[in-house]
């Protein structure tokens, strides 16, 4: 974070393991009190009590499944009070499968948990944040947001979750540029594959267990992913690829952007034209 920015309450999502419990420790480090959001009850008590003996932060846990209405929208009512300087929108699922073969309830809650619950939550803290001049959205996204066109192998099967986290990407960045001049700081960051339980399910239930496991594929640790995006946060950025050498590739992304907007001119294109004629 900014080296002047007093620390206040932070509430982190799917903090029951992974990204979201290396969240909590590197915020609760800085100096930050806490609010743990996760389906898990004995993972958010067991990392509340390190915690609070660890490094003396004031700690709350919330059980909550965000896919459930009632459940996000207690989330929400906490998010939006006074305390709160700091949202992260790190709850996710995956939903891996073939799209014609992965139960359609499924793939709704994937979008319930990956679209709508951050949506509604960063909705509950922007107002509150604005009003106060003080307030930063960190969106845990992914690198998959950028892989639409790759067939699977060795990438998952993957239609729905990648849309997901596309549209986080979307809407973080238009939200960050509709915000610009405000002290408001909004953040994605894109991870690619990381050292954590993700692959061990696809989110019907949590991954069972009260101690955190890494799936066999590996990746980059959590504790960087989350260096990388704090550290990013402090410097303004507004896309965080944690692995990325060359910063200037999001630059360029977004030059590429441009380039497409030119198809918002007024006449058709001349390969349509001739189609339509012959």
């Amino acid at each position: 974070m900014t080296g002047d920015e007093t620390p206040g309450t932070a509430v982190v999502t799917g903090a029951s393991s992974g990204i979201g419990a290396e969240y909590a420790g590197q915020l609760a480090a800085r100096g930050w009190d806490l609010v743990l959001v996760a389906r898990r009850v004995e993972r958010l008590t067991g990392l509340a009590e390190r915690l609070r003996e660890d490094t003396g932060a004031a700690v709350e846990t919330m059980a909550a499944d965000l896919a459930l209405s009632a459940d996000l929208a207690r989330v929400a009512e906490r998010v939006a009070a006074e305390d709160v300087t700091l949202l992260v929108n790190n709850a996710g699922i995956n939903g891996y499968g073939p799209f014609g073969e992965v139960d359609p309830a499924l793939l709704t809650k994937v979008l319930d948990v990956n679209v709508v619950a951050p949506t509604v939550l960063t909705r509950a803290a922007v107002p509150g944040m604005a009003t106060r001049g003080r307030g930063a959205v960190i969106n845990v996204a992914s690198l998959l947001a950028f892989a639409g066109s790759l067939p699977p192998g060795p990438l998952p099967q993957r239609a729905v979750y990648a849309g997901t986290k596309g549209y986080m990407v979307t809407f973080t960045r238009t939200l960050a540029a509709e915000l610009t001049g405000t002290p408001l700081r909004v953040q994605v960051v894109c991870p690619g594959l990381t050292a954590t339980e993700f692959h061990l399910g696809t989110g019907e239930a949590p991954v069972p267990g009260e101690r955190q496991r890494v799936h066999d594929e590996g990746g980059m640790p959590a504790a960087d992913v989350v260096t990388a995006s704090l550290a990013a946060l402090a410097a303004g950025e507004v896309v965080c690829v944690p692995g990325l050498t060359d910063a200037e590739a999001v630059d360029r992304l977004a030059a590429a952007e441009l380039d497409v907007r030119e198809g918002s001119a007024a006449s058709l294109a001349e390969r349509y034209r001739t189609a339509r004629t012959g």
